[in-house]
């Protein structure tokens, strides 16, 4: 009936017909020696999208935050301030930095104040505080408190690095109540209005924009030490020309569509809170984003019951825990290729298991 499991926010799929030629899919050289076809056009582009200055390309977040990660608590005695909650591709890069000898703390998910007083503590120690965090968590449904994060980093004359993959694409610049989205879907920090040359963003452009690529952005002068000093550039290969292209086509795609296909997906994702509302489930957090994950007053049992009545009825959606490990949730990820009809089917669906879920009368009361 419906798939509300992809994470290709604003539907594009960049079918093979609608890329512009390539004259080969790599070159067989790494990134340090040569760009792929192609990249430098990419990477040109969203700098000017997110508010920043430079960017490049790499395969994807894991080889972006391995490097540079190791490459910021080398450069100076560096404190790794880790967001509690944050994603595992940080995570990973995280331990990974350990291992080479970085001093690594985690504070509670979104808790400045927390932040704050690590960050502290590693100025005494003199070490310089590298934050590290998501710039949007669909777990809980929030946005970091950037402001807060980017003022504690430069405070302490360290940097904010930021895994902007969830809103790259879909948040942008001057949010409304009417448009809660923004515009351009610059990412976090035009949606927050945050900025600073001592802030690092890494994306994936696999969500918003559909291209399996990585960015890393930020000032001309961090980008141009990551690319002398880079590992992953030179020992590993570079994203594919089919992948570059698709990157390029997006961006500018976005650049002419996006805030329409933004609108279409915020009207989607308010219908699905609504009618899922009204069948007795209340949605994680208030923003329409679109990963929303849904939870019951009747007990933790009622999420797998209900997600297992969808699966029967060839409807796929996802069973999660969110950010902090607490109790599973129902999760849609909602897509510009949904149409009403898959939303409203939906909801018709979970109103029919409530009824028939024998422990889970409030539910099925709360339905009529």
């Amino acid at each position: 009936m419906a798939d509300f499991t992809s994470a290709l926010y604003l539907g594009l799929r960049h079918a093979s017909a609608t890329l512009p030629p390539w004259t080969a899919l790599t070159r067989g050289q790494p990134a340090a020696l040569a760009e792929p076809e192609g990249a430098e056009a990419a990477a040109a582009a969203l700098p000017r999208l997110q508010g920043l200055a430079a960017a490049t390309l790499l395969p994807s977040t894991l080889h972006l935050f391995w490097d540079l990660l190791r490459q910021l608590a080398r450069e100076t005695r560096s404190a790794l301030l880790l967001d509690a909650g944050a994603y595992p591709i940080l995570r990973w890069s995280a331990e990974g930095a350990a291992a080479a000898g970085a001093a690594v703390r985690r504070f509670a998910h979104h808790d400045s104040a927390a932040l704050e007083r690590l960050a502290r503590g590693a100025v005494r120690d003199g070490l310089r505080p590298v934050v590290v965090c998501d710039g949007f968590c669909p777990g809980c449904n929030r946005p970091a408190p950037l402001a807060a994060y980017a003022r504690i980093a430069g405070e302490g004359g360290g940097t904010l690095v930021l895994d902007d993959t969830q809103a790259l694409g879909i948040l942008g610049a001057e949010p409304s109540a009417a448009c809660p989205f923004g515009h351009g879907g610059g990412g976090s920090l035009r949606w927050q209005g945050v900025g600073g040359a001592h802030i690092a963003v890494g994306a994936s452009l696999a969500k918003g924009f559909g291209a399996p690529v990585a960015a890393l952005s930020g000032s001309d002068a961090l980008i141009g030490r990551f690319l002398d000093r880079s590992e992953t550039r030179l020992h590993c290969s570079p994203p594919s020309s089919a992948a570059v292209a698709a990157a390029r086509q997006a961006v500018a795609l976005g650049a002419r569509y996006g805030d329409g296909w933004r609108a279409r997906l915020l009207r989607l994702v308010l219908r699905l809170r609504e009618t899922l509302a009204q069948a007795g489930l209340v949605p994680v957090g208030r923003l329409p984003f679109p990963v929303q994950s849904f939870v019951s007053h009747q007990g933790p049992e009622l999420a797998p019951l209900l997600w297992r009545r969808l699966q029967a009825s060839g409807v796929r959606a996802l069973l999660t825990r969110g950010c902090q490990e607490l109790a599973p949730r129902l999760t849609f990820i909602v897509t510009a290729l949904h149409r009403q009809a898959h939303i409203d089917g939906v909801a018709q669906l979970l109103a029919r298991a409530g009824h028939a879920a024998a422990p889970f009368a409030p539910l099925a009361h709360a339905i009529h």
